[in-house]
Formats: structure tokens, C-alpha cells, sequence
């Protein structure tokens, strides 16, 4: 199986939790993987490169999905719009791109690790996407899910594993992540507590909100 992996910090903990998968799934030994942003990974599942991978939700409405995905309850820190007269799209984004446009909102949207260290500059100015949207609708927002091309059954065992994982990412690993992004270990662990997993009752409810208001854009 072709995994598509996005290495934004977002789904360190999930990339954590496939490496100790793998010393229990036979299954998991089969697997590759595939790199890139979500704008490459979401042309690659569409085509067909990939079987599985966490796709942008504006993507995902007419896919096979499990209850896994990239879920802010309230802010993100890591999609930010910088306010300006006019919209300038985020070449790695799918989903966050008509999010702005589905807010009503006008500026350079600015997602994953590179937004994260804009904001922890502390540029007051900007605008984290995710906070507008619960303020107005009082929903979490789904940025991602977990789709598959068929392996139906084994994406939904790693899924439900994933879901009970409540093991701590080691300090080794943070420090790794913090050298390849230029982002503190203790931002990262804090970061990582605005970041839920799974696609609960409210977090559906917020994706068919978003899928609504966004059917003709």
C-alpha cells in the first residue's frame, strides 16, 4: 500500500504512531510512502498514486474516509490569513484557500509549518482562520480526512489503534521535528494541543457545514 505522507507537524504524532504500528501489523510492512504538501498529495490520490493519505476536506467529500482526520476545535496557529486588500491563494493549500474565500475574508493565506512560525513571531496582525470560522458557526473545522482507495479494513483498524494511541512523542523526536522546521520543542508540544484527531459528532457536523458553503466556489 502507497501511503501519502504530509510532513507538516500536524501529523507528527500520527507519523510517531505508524513506526510503532509497524512492530505489530504484518500489514504495515507493505507499506511506502509518498511525500509532499497537501495540494501534491491531494493530485496524487486523485490519480491514483497513492491508496491512502489524509486529504484536504474540500477534496474529500465524494471519497471513502474513515472518522480520522486534521480537526481544529477552536484556533489552529498554523492557517492564518495576513490581511490585505487582495486574496492570495497558499500554493500548498486546498482546503484553507476557500476557507478564507467561504469567510469572507481578504488577504495571503499562510498554512502549515511556515504559518506556525509566522505566528510564534508574534505578528499581531494576523488572522488564524480556524478561530473566525468557531467564533460564527460554534463547529470545529475539518482541514483534512483520512481516504482510501479500497484496504477498507486495515485503514480502519490503524484508524481505531490510532484513536487509543495516548503515547507521548519522545524528546529525541521533537528535537528532530524542531531542526527540520526551526520550531522549539515546547512550541511544537503546544502546538500539538490545538490539533485533535477524531471526526466526532460536532467535527461532522462542522464538515457539512463547510462543504455547504462552499459548494459554489
Amino acid at each position: 500500500m502507497l501511503f501519502g505522507k504530509i510532513q507538516y507537524l500536524n501529523l507528527l504524532p500520527f507519523h510517531l504512531f505508524m513506526k510503532r504500528y509497524g512492530r505489530s501489523s504484518r500489514t504495515y510492512k507493505s507499506f511506502n510512502y509518498k511525500k509532499g504538501v497537501p495540494s501534491k498529495i491531494n493530485a496524487d490520490y486523485a490519480a491514483r498514486r497513492v491508496d491512502a493519505a489524509f486529504i484536504s476536506s474540500i477534496k474529500a467529500r465524494h471519497e471513502r474516509f474513515v472518522d480520522l482526520g486534521i480537526i481544529a476545535k477552536k484556533e489552529v496557529l498554523s492557517v492564518l490569513l495576513i490581511p490585505s486588500d487582495t486574496y492570495m491563494a497558499d500554493q500548498e493549500s486546498a482546503t484553507s484557500n476557500i476557507l478564507a474565500k467561504v469567510l469572507g475574508l481578504n488577504g495571503e493565506v499562510l498554512i502549515g509549518d511556515k504559518a506556525l512560525r509566522h505566528y510564534l513571531q508574534g505578528d499581531g496582525s494576523t488572522i488564524d482562520l480556524a478561530k473566525v470560522w468557531h467564533e460564527k458557526y460554534k463547529l470545529p473545522f475539518v482541514f483534512a480526512l483520512l481516504c482510501h482507495h479500497g484496504h477498507q479494513q486495515e485503514i480502519k483498524k490503524l484508524s481505531k489503534a490510532f484513536k487509543r494511541d495516548r503515547r507521548k512523542i519522545p524528546q529525541y523526536l521533537l528535537h528532530e521535528a524542531s531542526m527540520r522546521t526551526g520550531i522549539a520543542p515546547k512550541d511544537i508540544q503546544t502546538y500539538l494541543t490545538y490539533i485533535s484527531y477524531e471526526v466526532d459528532s460536532k467535527a461532522k457536523a462542522g464538515l457539512r457545514k463547510f462543504w455547504h458553503l462552499s459548494k459554489n466556489l
